[in-house]
């Protein structure tokens, strides 16, 4: 545990932030599983699916949680098995 108060307030926001990367990154990889699953067993709201997956994705981006060309990736393999 560290002595200096700046340091010890690092920790807080580390951990802080640190926990709300882990839940956006789980919400992402979440609603990618969804549209892969619709997918396979060819459901109706798979294009629904596919939408919210996609806005979790840009905002795991905006955040900088992934890379853009991860996004870019992950957007274009659930197009394709969509369609």
């Amino acid at each position: 545990m560290p002595n200096i108060k700046s340091a010890i307030k690092r920790v807080k926001t580390t951990e802080t932030r640190n926990s709300r990367n882990v839940a956006q990154r789980s919400a992402m990889r979440t609603a990618i599983k969804k549209v892969e699953e619709a997918a396979a067993t060819n459901a109706d709201n798979k294009e629904e699916l596919f939408v919210a997956a996609s806005k979790k994705i840009d905002s795991a981006v905006s955040k900088g949680l992934i890379h853009k060309n991860k996004a870019a990736r992950n957007k274009s393999r659930l197009a394709a098995k969509v369609k």
